[in-house]
């Protein structure tokens, strides 16, 4: 008796790119693995290297230690290295370290210790900072913590751009977090600006190159498909900005989820085309597995939609250069 196939239903899968891993990201991952290998574990890590569960597991497995503050560290292991996330700290956390005779790797992404930089700059020429981002956000917490308590005021949306008065007669500035949502900056610096002519914009845009790669990229994309998924944790700006994105964009069924098994398939029955991306902490094998996943019950074809390319790449710390070969050593 001949068994009868059964069809499954076509579905194209529109894939992004770029998408996933950014430099900052890969550097901050590198550096935990790197640090591994050379001084062995423990080696602690100061809140998620980066904000994905996947990832933080498998740095867990190898030997990786995280914590929230350095007091959680014991004194027993107070001459292993302790690394410093993706997203920044305040000033008070390397101080704290080198306090209690630490040995600290930071892996801030170097973008954002541009506007930490910034920050800095603007307060010693006597300026009044503004800083456009989310509240309680690590990288929020980092940069505004670069400066003494009160000098930073947080702005998170136009209505606080309307709403802000300067505490003096000192020249204005703003500064941003690297991971918001284009759109919704360009409309905070708008109302700012219309306000405050003259108030000081940065050197360069402080939202980071992939952050605005991968929104352009669902700009792109959500306007063409029936759904769209982005891969990255509810935690992780880059990628909750992502799915706002692709709604903005025209896409009735906007998700983000971590991995495959958070799939509900009733949001996707009938659909013929799916867009796909990822947050610039989740690694592609996440999103092979999504398309994996979909391939069980649809016949997919994957087309990728490239609307931009990526050849950045950022420095490792002096103290692990020496764990790579001339040919793998990166500029930033």
């Amino acid at each position: 008796m001949t068994e009868t196939a059964i069809s499954k239903p076509p579905l194209t899968i529109h894939l992004c790119a770029p998408r996933g891993f950014c430099a900052g990201v890969d550097r901050a991952i590198q550096i935990v693995e790197l640090a591994l290998a050379k001084y062995g574990s423990p080696v602690y890590v100061r809140h998620e290297i980066v904000h994905n569960k996947f990832v933080v597991d498998g740095l867990k497995a190898k030997g990786a230690v995280f914590v929230e503050e350095l007091e959680e560290i014991p004194a027993a292991d107070a001459d292993r290295p302790v690394i410093f996330s993706a997203h920044g700290v305040p000033k008070s956390v390397p101080e704290d370290a080198e306090s209690r005779r630490m040995f600290y790797l930071d892996a801030t992404c170097p973008l954002v210790s541009k506007v930490h930089k910034e920050a800095e700059i603007h307060f010693r020429r006597g300026r009044e900072i503004l800083l456009i981002g989310h509240a309680g956000h690590p990288e929020v917490i980092g940069t505004m913590g670069q400066l003494p308590e009160g000098t930073v005021t947080l702005i998170e949306t136009e209505d606080d751009a309307r709403r802000f008065t300067p505490k003096s007669d000192k020249p204005l500035a703003y500064i941003t977090q690297t991971t918001l949502s284009v759109d919704d900056t360009a409309g905070i610096v708008a109302v700012l600006q219309d306000r405050f002519p003259e108030i000081a914009a940065p050197h360069k845009e402080d939202i980071c190159y992939a952050t605005t790669n991968r929104q352009e990229a669902v700009k792109h994309v959500a306007p063409l498909v029936d759904a769209m998924i982005v891969v990255g944790a509810p935690n992780s700006s880059n990628s909750q900005r992502l799915r706002e994105v692709a709604e903005r964009a025209g896409c009735k069924t906007a998700v983000l989820i971590q991995r495959a098994n958070d799939i509900s398939w009733p949001d996707f029955e009938g659909i013929r085309t799916l867009g796909l991306t990822a947050g610039a902490s989740a690694p592609e094998t996440l999103v092979e597995e999504i398309i994996n996943s979909f391939a069980g019950r649809f016949d997919v074809t994957v087309e990728t939609v490239r609307t931009a390319e990526e050849t950045i790449s950022f420095n490792l710390p002096r103290e692990l250069r020496d764990m790579i070969s001339p040919a793998q050593a990166v500029s930033g």
